[in-house]
């Protein structure tokens, strides 16, 4: 819908192991025992109780919703309904829902490019900013906590900064609206078992959600080659989320979100490889048998604290997280066949407060202001086994050495704003306001960021805006390669060059505009186009043999587009399509020179390249229908023109598509509850295609996208099905 309104990681310092899950299992029981707690309450108090809470709770929503709305900038909007008639449904990974919106690009390794830009999107859960973390494999969200999703873009309204190409805003399940739980088991094809549990319900004052699952497959990361198989792909990985709100009084309440996750995946391997180095007593090796790994781990937890009285809303929040990938390559195998093998552990630290607040000044005026303040601590641990070289450019020992190249840097990051939606006349709305945001890491840089938004309203089915925005982007910290380039001269892995200028903050012009237009009752159209100008263009790649990204700078930058997005739903019918055309272009990098190639780098300095992530078509469409007797059908598919590859990105991937069918059926069980059964065929037509293809600027490996695939899923429900698992 449119609209415009449990595996360890070590710690860096102590070297001892960081036992994240158990700490949060403990926490969640705390939780447990008190929700379960006895009540001295009579049927009909706690019955007036529970009707009260919903008044308040959907109160205190809409009102929280009111904070931080979208005031003119491009919203797309997915209910749990859309969710669970896409492929695979509530068990699919979060990036492949993002990838059903519009301007959404699909790449290897999980991520999605939102209008031409690499990752720089901003997640908020129930209106809380979450941190950003290490970017790895595993798809931290989970789609089964789920409410709805919005995806806003285009000239952002000033309380949203820092990560500004997408604000993917998540409204989570709620006990009090959707109490009850559910068991479900999810399994196909690649060995694919995924068990899950979610609960949700209230208890007097409060209110709670939760949501636990485990999956183990062959398909961890994209495989390499064209083979429906992989080799050596197993991953596992788990995630728990948990929501609980407690009302104060009717006016204010109490909100906990707490998340876990983790992940264990092996590196697949290409068959055939040569080695290129001679390791001292490893005569041969067989490139299928090597044996890379990585661990991820991602908790956070967000206290969040809202008052709505009067004519005055807040919420003040507090968040801390915690992120780590931990590299453990093949030292034999990494060695004989590139020359270097990295042992790298990377770990991230974040806490800080957040405030949103809006007064309205008559029917007029509605002031908006807020803060934010971010502390983070990035530690990198690495170590390095090499060869030396010799002054002719050739390998001169077989007996590798270890260099220790190991860093630790704080990150501070702080912003403010003020704005006014001025409700001019009934159809005219113009927000207007500014950031000032700054941050203290690799360079002390700030900027003050003007916002205008325009909306107008001439009949109650168009509505037509455009608006402005000053973005300052900060590059991620946890993700700037800081190794000392000089440790490295004469071995196998020195740098033909040496320069290593800073990663600094992307500043940006934006400017945006669009329609949207109901056409008759249940069908509606719109179309935005967007223009972006840069400095110090932020893009990220994947150098080395380590599978983490880094972020570099390009002097300048141009980005721009179209999308045209259309949704129709009639009775049981409900159906969407999506297409946009977009390029995304940079001149001259300007950081982490130490990256490239010199030819490479001479060439960008003279002339504009695509960036990696550009692609020129992108499309989405699905279809469902809904019957009386508990039967549901589906389908949708992704459409690409392909990614760039080559030097410098000259040349282009070729067109992909992904075909996905599917169906669900209601059984009800008297007396006992509602079993679903869903079965799921993805990429119908067993197309073979490469979202990458190894070359590229900041591409390091060939990936196959999924071949066909069939997966089935059956869910319990003690009640009657509200959406189909």
């Amino acid at each position: 819908m449119i609209s415009h309104d449990t595996l360890p990681l070590v710690d860096a310092r102590t070297g001892t192991v960081v036992k994240k899950k158990r700490r949060l299992l403990q926490t969640y029981a705390a939780f447990a025992l008190l929700i379960i707690a006895p009540k001295n309450t009579s049927a009909q108090e706690e019955q007036t109780t529970k009707l009260n809470e919903v008044d308040v709770i959907g109160t205190l929503d809409i009102a929280r919703n009111q904070i931080v709305p979208s005031l003119g900038a491009t919203k797309y909007e997915i209910s749990d309904t859309q969710i669970n008639t896409q492929s695979e449904g509530a068990n699919a990974p979060f990036n492949e829902v993002l990838l059903r919106a519009p301007g959404v690009a699909q790449d290897s390794f999980g991520q999605v490019h939102v209008r031409g830009e690499h990752a720089n999107l901003q997640y908020r859960i129930n209106g809380v900013l979450l941190p950003e973390g290490l970017s790895g494999f595993g798809q931290e969200l989970d789609t089964r906590f789920v409410d709805s999703i919005s995806l806003m873009t285009g000239a952002l309204p000033a309380q949203f900064g820092y990560q500004t190409a997408g604000v993917v805003d998540i409204r989570t399940k709620s006990g009090i609206f959707d109490p009850g739980g559910s068991a479900s088991l999810y399994g196909g094809s690649f060995d694919t078992v995924r068990p899950s549990l979610e609960y949700g319900g209230s208890s007097g004052r409060l209110n709670y959600y939760v949501d636990a699952n485990y999956l183990q497959n062959n398909l961890g990361i994209e495989n390499p080659t064209s083979y429906y198989d992989a080799i050596h792909d197993r991953s596992e990985q788990y995630r728990s989320f948990g929501y609980l709100s407690y009302i104060l009084d009717s006016t204010s309440r109490l909100s906990f979100i707490l998340s876990s996750s983790g992940g264990w995946f092996e590196i697949p391997n290409t068959p055939g490889l040569t080695t290129k180095f001679t390791l001292n007593g490893v005569p041969s090796f067989d490139s299928s048998a090597l044996n890379e790994n990585q661990r991820e781990l991602n908790d956070y937890l967000i206290l969040a604290y809202q008052k709505s009285h009067g004519n005055f809303d807040m919420q003040l929040s507090a968040f801390v997280r915690y992120s780590g990938i931990a590299f453990v390559p093949d030292s034999a195998g990494d060695l004989v066949f590139n020359g270097v093998a990295s042992n790298v552990n990377r770990q991230l630290y974040a806490n800080g407060a957040e405030l949103d607040a809006s007064y309205h000044l008559g029917e007029h005026h509605t002031l908006r202001f807020g803060s934010i303040f971010t502390a983070q601590s990035a530690w990198v641990d690495t170590s390095t086994s090499v060869f030396p070289m010799g002054s002719n450019g050739n390998q001169s020992s077989s007996v590798p050495f270890s260099i220790i190249d190991n860093s630790q840097k704080w990150g501070f990051i702080y912003g403010i704003y003020l704005q006014d939606e001025w409700k001019i006349v009934d159809p005219l709305v113009i927000n207007f306001g500014a950031r000032f945001d700054g941050i203290n890491a690799f360079a002390n840089e700030y900027q003050v960021s003007p916002r205008v938004n325009v909306t107008y309203t001439p009949w109650a089915q168009t509505r037509l805006h455009a608006g402005y925005a000053r973005y300052f982007t900060p590059p991620p910290l946890e993700l700037v390669d800081n190794q000392s380039v000089q440790k490295f001269n004469n071995t196998t892995n020195a740098s033909a060059v040496t320069q290593s200028s800073p990663v600094l903050s992307e500043r940006a012009h934006y400017f945006d505009a669009g329609v949207t237009q109901e056409i008759v009752s249940g069908l509606q159209v719109g179309v935005d186009g967007y223009y972006k100008m840069a400095t110090n263009q932020l893009d990220e790649g994947q150098f080395g043999t380590a599978l983490i990204f880094s972020p570099f700078n390009y002097e300048s930058g141009q980005i721009y587009g179209v999308e045209a997005t259309a949704t129709f739903k009639i009775a049981g019918f409900s159906s969407y399509g999506n297409f946009a055309f977009s390029r995304a272009m940079g001149k001259n990098i300007v950081s982490g020179q130490f990256l490239f190639a010199q030819d490479e780098l001479d060439y960008i300095a003279s002339n504009w390249v695509f960036l990696d992530h550009d692609q020129r078509y992108t499309a989405s469409a699905g279809a469902s229908y809904a019957f009386d007797d508990g039967t549901t059908f589906f389908s949708d598919i992704i459409v690409g023109s392909g990614l760039r590859s080559g030097f410098a990105n000259t040349q282009e991937l070729p067109a992909h598509y992904s075909w996905n069918i599917g169906f669900a059926h209601d059984v009800q069980l008297k007396k006992v509850g509602v079993l679903t059964a869903r079965i799921d065929l993805i990429n119908l037509t067993d197309q073979v295609y490469q979202l990458r293809n190894g070359t590229g600027i900041g591409v390091g490996a060939p990936q196959y996208g999924q071949r066909r695939s069939f997966f089935a899923t059956l869910t319990f429900s003690p009640k009657e099905a509200r959406s189909h698992d």
